[in-house]
């Protein structure tokens, strides 16, 4: 799966989970500060991605972009 790919999949996961347009989501989008996720959305965008994806996201890793989010499930999407 190409990381275009993944990106797509991801912003559609975080357009319906935080109610926001997917065609505002970039990989610089900030999930604080661009779209005022709190703690507990970003936990369910990660768990929802997580079954998508059928992966373990460490939530330690410091993902504050929808771009470090997207590059993390890439590198992890086929170990």
């Amino acid at each position: 799966m190409t990381k275009e790919e993944v990106f797509t999949k991801v912003q559609a996961v975080i357009a319906e989970q935080l109610e926001k347009d997917a065609d505002k989501i970039t990989m610089e989008t900030s999930f604080s500060e661009d779209l005022d996720a709190d703690s507990l959305d970003i936990f369910e965008v990660v768990d929802k991605l997580e079954d998508e994806f059928n992966i373990d996201i460490d939530t330690d890793e410091n993902m504050d972009t929808v771009g470090k989010l997207v590059d993390y499930v890439s590198e992890n999407i086929d170990k």
